[in-house]
């Protein structure tokens, strides 16, 4: 004969805790203490308990599915390393709620079509979006099909309809640049990301009010504009170079792109940071790899994820749309050390 299946109420009992206190555990509720989901979580791997997925989503009316939705090139995936720990964070924190994450990837046309048909058909309970670039007409279709989203990332023009969680851009842009000026430099120049992305936006204003602070004008002929890859990294500091070769100072959006920097500054004779000092934003893996490692501003990805997770939560329960900004710190290494 084979064994019976444990129930909620089985998890209940071997708990100590009342049935509606482990249906709430297991929905992914805020209101339960930790002590509550310690109990529930060692009695379900007591018991062997497993949720039946038809039967709560019948329930519920939920499909106990969230989506990562990534609107970039699937190659990006894997050669930024943000992504990776974002999606890292993210799957783990929809695992200790008992959710499923799906990933998606929407960079065509073609797979734009097929995700606003899937996501619009009830198969997820929300979006976690990453990458949103301001003008893209998939932000708005999935406004109009009134799914529950948090961006990472304020989305420009849809800041009272999508919820996001964002690092403090423009503090971290600000904070770069006063290092650089603390260090001496005065010739300081800009590699920014995008600016149909908030992060791209607020950085470069970041870069520009620690100089207008200083006392220094903003020179545009020491701003160029990249997409966060090494490869436009690269191509910015050759036009910087060739347009202002006096620069003594770099602070680029992304680390991929200030880890590009350091090798064309080499090969033009450029030592850093004896001749210039570069400063990247991320703090991600490659900081430490490059030579010299990079000094950069700390983007707290984990806790990004986390609070996406939490706030998408919220935003299902019919909670109102906010925005959350996460303080970064400046890193100090090889590349402009103090």
């Amino acid at each position: 004969m084979s064994r019976k299946r444990p129930t909620i109420r089985d998890v209940a009992r071997e708990a100590g805790v009342s049935y509606a206190t482990v249906s709430r555990v297991l929905n992914g509720r805020d209101w339960v203490s930790p002590e509550a989901i310690r109990s529930v979580r060692d009695a379900i791997a007591r018991t062997g308990y497993t949720a039946n997925p038809h039967a709560r989503s019948l329930a519920t009316g939920k499909s106990g599915s969230i989506a990562f939705l990534l609107t970039e090139p699937q190659h990006l995936l894997f050669e930024d390393p943000n992504f990776s720990v974002l999606l890292r964070g993210v799957a783990q924190a929809l695992s200790d709620r008992g959710l499923t994450l799906i990933l998606m990837i929407a960079s065509t046309p073609e797979e734009r079509e097929r995700t606003v048909t899937y996501l619009a058909g009830g198969h997820v309970d929300g979006v976690l979006l990453v990458s949103p670039h301001s003008g893209d007409p998939l932000l708005q279709q999935l406004v109009r099909a009134e799914i529950p989203i948090v961006a990472c990332g304020q989305v420009l023009g849809f800041e009272d309809s999508i919820s996001s969680v964002s690092a403090d851009d423009w503090m971290g842009g600000r904070s770069a640049v006063e290092h650089l000026l603390a260090a001496g430099c005065r010739r300081i120049a800009t590699i920014t990301g995008p600016q149909d992305q908030f992060g791209g936006v607020f950085r470069l204003r970041g870069y520009t009010d620690a100089l207008l602070a200083a006392g220094i004008a903003v020179d545009p002929r020491y701003i160029e504009h990249g997409d966060w890859s090494r490869e436009s990294g690269a191509a910015a500091m050759r036009a910087l170079l060739a347009r202002v070769p006096d620069v003594d100072g770099v602070f680029a959006a992304s680390d991929a792109m200030a880890a590009a920097t350091l090798p064309v500054l080499r090969e033009a004779g450029r030592n850093v940071p004896g001749d210039v000092r570069v400063v990247g934003f991320d703090d991600s893996v490659l900081a430490v790899t490059t030579e010299p490692t990079l000094t950069t501003v700390r983007n707290p990805m984990e806790r990004i994820s986390e609070e996406m997770v939490r706030l998408l939560t919220d935003v299902i329960a019919g909670r109102t749309p906010l925005s959350i900004t996460v303080p970064t710190s400046l890193v100090v290494r090889g590349s402009s050390p103090s």
